[in-house]
Order: structure tokens, then C-alpha cells, then sequence
């Protein structure tokens, strides 16, 4: 028992040390960041007048994002484009250059992921899919990606009776497909499959920073 100061010491400096170079240490590399322009003037400040990257999340993209988390979509998805030399990323078009800190400092929710059973979408907002594939697509993947093996989201939409002139939000399937509905019948995106349309389109890295320049 004539050790159990000296035992207790070295518990709590081992922990002390420990929390210091993992939590504090982190803290001081980025947790001062914030948004900033693509370019820095010669002190190294933001060019003033210029946008600041990356974007507030607003709007409808916003509410999209609480239905990306709802759906389960982080558990198959990742939001992180790794550097070159680090994975094929850039290679496969998942994004112009590799992500970094700053890209995630106005999210109140980071979803980084853990897991790519589907491709990253960090920036799919930036590849020429438009918000008609996207819809497609999570009504049933099979229309626009055959084997996909991501499941169909159809509860996020309705099937209706066409009355009168078919709606101009309806789903546009190609004549003959067999994920139509029937004859008569449209399908209608809810306002959750909209918004979360909307997240997916607002996800892109297509601006540059000072310490992640896009390389043409």
C-alpha cells in the first residue's frame, strides 16, 4: 500500500498525457478553422467580397439531410474523398481532389461513415446526375443502376390514379418498363423523397482551398 500514491500518480498523468495528445491536440489543429475563400490575399486572410467555402447548409437540402439520416443511407455511404495516393477516389470521379478539415466546418452533423457498400457521395451533387435519375433511382435502383444491390425506396413515394392531366412532378419511366406503375397510375415523390433529392444535389467539392487546391 506504500506505492498506491505513486500507482495513482502515474494512472492519472498516463490519462492526463493521454487526453492532451488525442482531444486537445486535435482541438488546436482544427478546431479553429473556418470557412475561407479560394484564394488568400498576401497576409493569408479571405479575399474580401469573395464566397466563403465551403456553403451553409439551408433549405429544403437541409431538411433532406435528417431524411439521409433516417434512411439509413450513412451505414452503405461514406462523405469523404481520400487524397490521391491514399485510394482510388479521384480516379473513380468521386470527387475533383481529396477532402479536408475544413470541408465538413459548417455541418452541425458530420456523416463521414464507416463503410462503402455503395459509392462515396461526397460529391455527387457535381456528377451530371439530375434530380429525375435521383428520384429513379430511389424508387427502385434497379431502373437506372441493374444489380445494384441497394434496396428500393418506394415508401417515399405515391402511386395515384391519374385524374385529369398527369402530374408534372410524376416520375418519368421509360414506355414499357417493367417498374411502371399500371396503366392509368402515376407515381408522386413525397416531399421527404424531394428533400432528400435536394441533400444529394447540394453535396459537391467542386471549389478549391488553400490547403486542398483542385489541380486541373
Amino acid at each position: 500500500m506504500k506505492n498506491l500514491p505513486l500507482l495513482f500518480c502515474g494512472i492519472f498523468f498516463a490519462l492526463a498525457f493521454s487526453f492532451c495528445g488525442l482531444i486537445l491536440s486535435s482541438d488546436y489543429q482544427v478546431g479553429s478553422l473556418t470557412q475561407s475563400t479560394q484564394t488568400l490575399d498576401e497576409d493569408g486572410n479571405n479575399v474580401e467580397g469573395e464566397t466563403l467555402y465551403p456553403l451553409m447548409e439551408s433549405g429544403l437540402a437541409k431538411q433532406g439531410k435528417q431524411v439521409y439520416i433516417e434512411m439509413g443511407c450513412i451505414y452503405c455511404h461514406t462523405q469523404q474523398v481520400r487524397r490521391v495516393g491514399f485510394g482510388a477516389d479521384v480516379e473513380r470521379n468521386w470527387g475533383p481532389r481529396g477532402a479536408v478539415a475544413r470541408d465538413y466546418v459548417t455541418q452541425d452533423r458530420v456523416l463521414l461513415g464507416t463503410m462503402r457498400t455503395g459509392p462515396d457521395l461526397m460529391h455527387v451533387g457535381g456528377r451530371p446526375l439530375n434530380k429525375d435519375w435521383h428520384l429513379l433511382h430511389l424508387y427502385n435502383p434497379q431502373i437506372t443502376s441493374k444489380g445494384s444491390n441497394m434496396p428500393p425506396f418506394a415508401f417515399l413515394f405515391e402511386t395515384r390514379k391519374i385524374d385529369g392531366e398527369p402530374s408534372a412532378d410524376a416520375l418519368k419511366f421509360v414506355d414499357g418498363s417493367e417498374y411502371g406503375p399500371a396503366e392509368g397510375y402515376e407515381v408522386i415523390p413525397t416531399r421527404r423523397a424531394n428533400a432528400l433529392v435536394e441533400y444529394l444535389l447540394s453535396l459537391k467539392l467542386d471549389y478549391s482551398l488553400p490547403e486542398a487546391p483542385i489541380v486541373e
